[in-house]
């Protein structure tokens, strides 16, 4: 089992910026892939950003340019980050991590983002 624990979110004006972290613990051997995704209200959710275990990144093109993510693996634990800067009001939604180890896929609970205009 993995655990996802996501922090970081929250209130910011347009342009602002804020960062996302995720914690993946638990049986973190194998997490191969791990992603941001993102659902506004009445949307489906989609994918923001995403890092292989050997590092490589992919971005929708909406957030290109503004996001980064980026991936630290510790001994007992695994975090990914999401940097989000030049904010916009189309970037609130709801932030949630997702960890794939195999074929499996675990997600976090969510993490809030609203940016004013």
């Amino acid at each position: 089992q993995v655990q996802l624990v996501e922090s970081g979110g929250g209130l910011v004006q347009a342009g602002g910026s804020l960062r996302l972290s995720c914690v993946a613990s638990g049986s973190i051997s194998s997490i191969n892939f791990m992603a941001w995704y993102r659902q506004a209200p009445g949307k489906q959710r989609e994918l923001v950003a995403s890092v292989t275990g050997g590092g490589v990144t992919n971005y929708a093109d909406s957030v290109k340019g503004r996001f980064t993510i980026s991936r630290d693996n510790a001994k007992s634990s695994v975090t990914v980050y999401l940097q989000m800067s030049s904010l916009k009001p189309e970037d609130t939604a709801v932030y949630y991590c997702l960890a794939v180890k195999w074929t499996l896929n675990y997600w976090g609970q969510g993490t809030s983002v609203t940016v004013s205009s």
